[in-house]
């Protein structure tokens, strides 16, 4: 009896033990070669010094992947997930919730054709029977479809295939797609073989917004709600710091070294970002009404497009904005 009651209790500190290490672990997904303000506050240590903790980073090639892991519990917060990869996800019946908005960036996600087809906006209906690599379910995906729809082709024309950016501009240096899509440093690599067909200003005409989020498990934002306003305080002040120029200068070596780029290529990109402060955010063309919006518009195109069974009703219980307005009362 004495050993069973000392067993009982070296497995109730080994139960506490555990719950306190997950209580205290942070886990956090974001992309390589996708530079932004909160990777300075990453390298610096502004995360772990305001959460009282280490801070675990884990980089994916795209939000789909993101989801896979913040459903597993591998992952805790994803930073810049896309919203169709989130509207993907949120309407197959996972539980995540947009906390705050990451970044807009309508001129650094498109589609590249192969430079040797020479099509162009007035002869796209040449890409018929063409191949196309395209992250399915990403914002990526979604641009393209409207744009496929905005110029009259038929998606079931062409040889869609399912590409991760990297693998896509890959494909592309090599003649083996005809088209590829994609975002950041797999953009730029795109660019070098080819043109694109709309501009970012042209697509936001077309209603294709291309913003990203940070995002987490509705269940674990609500046992950790703390904990997220206190990151999400850092990523908002990491964004201030970004919006004085006067900051670039030690920035910019820091959040390009995180990023796994050159200082020009950083710079290059993070010029077509705009990182909406929280008050914007917390506004109707965003988080009161905006974000939810759209998200039906992107679920109801893949709907149509046949790359989600169903679409929800409403998208207004994806977006908990608790966190972030306590963070702004920090």
């Amino acid at each position: 009896m004495k050993t069973v009651k000392l067993m009982s209790a070296a497995a109730s500190l080994l139960v506490l033990g555990v719950t306190q290490s997950a209580a205290q672990d942070l886990t956090v997904g974001y992309f390589l070669e996708w530079p932004m303000p909160f990777q300075y506050a990453k390298s610096e240590g502004m995360y772990d010094e305001a959460l009282g903790t280490t801070v675990n980073w884990v980089s994916f090639d795209s939000g789909t992947a993101m989801s896979a892991a913040m459903a597993s519990g591998d992952v805790h917060m994803s930073v810049s997930q896309g919203v169709p990869p989130f509207v993907v996800a949120t309407s197959a019946g996972q539980d995540i919730q947009i906390l705050d908005v990451a970044v807009s960036y309508s001129e650094n996600d498109n589609c590249v054709v192969r430079e040797e087809l020479e099509i162009d906006k007035s002869s796209v209906a040449e890409l018929a029977g063409k191949k196309v690599a395209v992250p399915l379910g990403t914002a990526a995906h979604y641009g393209f479809l409207k744009q496929m729809s905005h110029f009259g082709v038929d998606v079931g024309s062409l040889d869609v295939v399912d590409m991760a950016p990297p693998d896509g501009a890959a494909a592309i240096a090599q003649g083996s797609v005809d088209m590829a899509c994609g975002w950041g440093g797999s953009l730029r690599r795109m660019l070098e073989h080819g043109n694109i067909l709309m501009t970012g200003a042209e697509k936001e005409e077309l209603g294709i917004l291309v913003f990203d989020v940070t995002s987490g498990p509705a269940s674990w934002v609500a046992e950790n709600s703390d904990t997220v306003a206190s990151f999400l305080k850092v990523t908002a002040e990491a964004n201030t710091m970004w919006a004085n120029e006067a900051n670039h200068a030690k920035m910019l070596p820091v959040i390009a070294k995180d990023a796994g780029m050159d200082e020009d290529a950083t710079m290059e990109t993070i010029a077509t970002f705009t990182f909406p402060s929280v008050e914007e955010q917390m506004g109707a063309k965003w988080l009161d009404g905006g974000a939810q919006e759209f998200m039906k518009g992107v679920a109801d195109v893949f709907v149509e497009a046949g790359a989600i069974d169903a679409a929800l009703d409403s998208y207004d219980d994806a977006v908990n904005t608790g966190p972030l307005q306590s963070a702004s009362e920090m």
